[in-house]
């Protein structure tokens, strides 16, 4: 047996569970690479390392507090976890990243240089392992005058597919990527890029949200025309794709206790949404994991043990506090590695600046990220179903209880060992949350507040805490269950007794049935199974499914309003933001989407961000059917929006016609020695009788009258089968590949059509739809996507 062998056998007994021990072993296990050595031998190593640091900075300051104290609190990954940077780097100098999860770089200054000192402070974050987000708000619409050769300005969009591709390339060998981009819904140039993910194989490498004013969504409600299109493209393009997200930039800067202060102003936030940041700050997270205070769980006597999560609240933002000091060492040793680094001076200027800035506003302002997660499985053991009125009472009560304890800690530290450097009170005492948490604060506290201060600018967020609940074993930020089981497989031997099935090269695989750990700790109880084997059988789980509090209380069967009330109740005592996603059923139309980001915005949340099941082919899946289903094709509508492209094939001109049903290709046309002027148009197909059409081209006010497939015989019925075929549902990747096989004289023909509907063909093989590690069909909780089969994440 290796060494990586014993290793991970030590963490699968740690853990009791080889997914969770190999999210460890490949995430968070300190290995030295370069002399092929594995540092953390054991779990508990990486929590010693942990403990370690943050003691070793809680020792610098007055009233320190025990060693054994701070291991406690994190020890098992159980009540108190840092986020995946912290957890990854604090102690780590084998390999030199930022301790930080989330940064916010300035708006691009509106020229090239500009936009490419943008994209250069882009890679130099993500290659230290940060998550970034921009504005793209200041940058000129297209075909706006400019002074160079280019006569006038090519807009936003090239900008994002440059930004794009930068942070796809960074994303390689080990190194992270992740990154978000805004704009004010007032922008010239805001419809183009709502409509920007229409191409698939194009900004695959950010996520996009739109900044929406009160001013906004006040003219939305009395029709006024721009407001109305552009809210209705929204709404569009979310149902279709999932993106853009929303952010309801009013509610967010009047709730920011940063705000209050001129040079932390807020311009954008984090790649998942939940840290709005003032160009250049940046946050360390954490996740408090509420399912761990509940005593007696999943009993008719649970209890919520609401005086120790007091104490751990006020704990763990001491340690949050002391991660900031770490990662002021961080910055500082990256600087001086920069200055030794043989590059030129002109080289490593914008690195130097950036990392300057960054330090700048870490030690100004002191801003942490602690958050939550777990509240789905706490809930569920207390007796409350997800959404339920006594739920979201419950969990609001929680959120409260870590949100003032977090401000009592950060008010003790000021007077231990002073408050942040841009404090001033007389700035701050107008903002609503800041008068929510006086409101509410013993009155000891707010004496001490008003003669020191805070510690810290703001402190709270609920981030998609991914990986990291993976390894306490709890749902996700304030999510709820994604599913109580689902499939996992595992490669092994040829005589293994249990394989299940052999792939396509001739590997064996083991696929059984994974439960949700909270759920399996539910059914493991008294009399409900009689020991773990019971559980492998569906039989079994079924029925135990129904009896439990998670019944009908997973992700695809809560009540979407109850969420929104859960948030809203949540987000009072979040200075920061959530981070959140709200999966709807495929059938749900675009009006009930519209009405539900109304509601989100008068409930007062900060943002929204949907995912319709199926509008992303292959993100979510919860089963699958490999029987054979006949689909009866949808009828036909007499006006049939169509886009028409002009090619040429066998010497000839040939304008190929897509019919469009539901945004999805539903029947072809083809007529060959047709001449028009450009590449693509959008026209309408007119059913006139039974075999007989008009296409008409408004761009070229062109009618084709009367017309039929323009073809002959053999590539008459060539089309007819493909439009038969896409009517009935069939995926448009087979059918391109079938296209392409074809022999003969329709050879040409036949590749041509399929060139045309490989532009319909989902870019499935993107990472943010299957796993880069692994190739599974990953699943999207709390806005972060998670591979159930080998713990993949691209959070935390």
């Amino acid at each position: 047996m290796n060494r990586s062998e014993e290793v991970k056998l030590n963490a699968v007994e740690y853990f009791g569970d080889e997914l969770t021990a190999n999210v460890w072993f490949d995430k968070y296990c300190l290995k030295d690479i370069k002399n092929n050595k594995i540092i953390d031998v054991t779990p508990d190593h990486t929590i010693i390392r942990l403990a370690c640091e943050i003691h070793r900075i809680e020792k610098v300051y007055p009233n320190p507090v025990d060693y054994k104290d701070i291991y406690r609190l994190m020890s098992v990954y159980k009540r108190f976890v840092l986020g995946g940077s912290p957890l990854f780097g604090i102690g780590n100098n084998t390999t030199l990243s930022t301790l930080g999860n989330c940064f916010v770089v300035d708006s691009p200054y509106d020229s090239y240089g500009g936009i490419l000192k943008t994209d250069q402070e882009l890679a130099q974050l993500m290659k230290r392992r940060g998550g970034v987000g921009v504005d793209l708000s200041t940058i000129r619409a297209k075909d706006t005058i400019v002074n160079n050769a280019a006569n006038t300005s090519t807009g936003i969009i090239p900008f994002m597919e440059r930004y794009s591709n930068t942070t796809r390339e960074v994303a390689q060998e080990g190194r992270r990527g992740a990154l978000m981009l805004t704009i004010d819904a007032y922008h010239d140039e805001a419809m183009a890029f709502v409509e920007s993910k229409d191409d698939t194989g194009k900004i695959t490498g950010a996520n996009i949200s739109v900044k929406v004013s009160d001013a906004f969504m006040h003219q939305l409600t009395i029709s006024s025309e721009y407001e109305v299109k552009l809210w209705s493209k929204i709404i569009h393009q979310a149902w279709k794709n999932a993106e853009p997200g929303v952010l309801f930039w009013d509610k967010i800067i009047k709730e920011s206790p940063a705000d209050c202060y001129p040079d932390f102003k807020t311009i954008s936030t984090n790649p998942c949404g939940e840290l709005p940041l003032c160009a250049y700050d940046s946050c360390r997270l954490s996740a408090i994991n509420a399912y761990e205070y509940v005593i007696n769980p999943f009993t008719s006597n649970a209890t919520f043990d609401w005086d120790s999560l007091a104490r751990d609240s006020q704990l763990a933002q001491r340690i949050m506090d002391n991660v900031v000091d770490l990662e002021a060492e961080k910055i500082i040793a990256i600087i001086h590695k920069i200055f030794s680094d043989p590059e030129p001076t002109e080289v490593k200027a914008i690195e130097l600046d950036l990392w300057d800035k960054i330090y700048q506003k870490l030690v100004t302002g002191r801003r942490t990220g602690l958050g939550q997660m777990g509240i789905a499985d706490a809930g569920a053991a207390m007796g409350y179903k997800y959404g339920s009125k006594e739920f979201n009472e419950w969990a609001e009560e929680v959120s409260k209880t870590i949100s003032l304890n977090s401000y009592i800690s950060s008010i003790i530290m000021a007077e231990e060992r002073g408050h942040f450097t841009a404090y001033d009170r007389s700035l701050e005492l107008d903002n609503p949350f800041i008068q929510r948490i006086l409101t509410n604060l013993p009155p000891e506290y707010v004496d001490k507040y008003f003669k020191y201060g805070r510690r810290n600018i703001a402190n709270l967020t609920i981030a998609p805490t991914g990986s990291i609940s993976m390894l306490a074993g709890v749902t996700s930020g304030i999510e709820p269950v994604f599913a109580l089981s689902y499939k996992r497989k595992r490669k092994v031997p040829d005589n293994n007794p249990w394989k299940t099935f052999r792939d396509k090269q001739g590997d064996w695989w083991e696929e059984y049935n994974i439960l949700h750990p909270k759920f399996k700790t539910y059914c493991l109880l008294d009399y409900r199974v009689i020991d773990e084997l019971d559980l492998k059988l569906d039989d079994n789980i079924k029925p135990l499914a129904e009896i439990s509090p998670y019944y009908k209380a997973t992700a695809h069967e809560i009540d979407v309003h109850s969420k929104i009330d859960l948030q809203s109740g949540i987000q009072q005592w979040i200075d920061h933001s959530i981070s959140v996603t709200y999966n709807l059923p495929k059938n749900i139309s675009e009006t009930e989407v519209s009405k539900l980001y109304l509601e989100a915005w008068e409930k007062g949340l900060k943002g929204m961000t949907i995912y319709r099941d199926g509008s992303r082919e292959g993100i979510l899946t919860t089963h699958t059917d490999e029987h054979f289903i006949q689909h009866d094709a949808p009828k036909r509508p007499k006006v049939l929006p169509h886009e028409v492209y002009s090619i040429m094939s066998k010497g000839h001109h040939w304008m190929v016609s897509i019919g469009m049903l539901e945004d999805k290709p539903y029947e072809v046309f083809a007529f060959n020695n047709v001449e028009i002027s450009g590449s693509k148009f959008i026209g309408e197909m007119i059913k006139l009788a039974k075999g007989r059409y008009d296409l008409y081209i408004p761009s070229e006010t062109r009618t084709f009258q009367n017309i039929t497939n323009g073809c002959s015989d053999e590539e008459n019925l060539l089309t007819r089968m493909i439009s038969t075929s896409l009517r009935h549902g069939a995926n448009i990747r087979f059918i391109v590949e079938q296209l392409n096989k074809s022999t003969g004289d329709i050879t040409s023909f036949g590749r041509a059509i399929g060139r045309i509907l490989n532009k319909y063909v989902p870019d499935t093989a993107k990472p943010s739809i299957l796993c880069p590690e692994c190739k599974a069909i990953m699943s999207y909780e709390g806005g972060c996507l998670i591979c159930k089969t080998c713990g993949y994440s691209k959070c935390g």
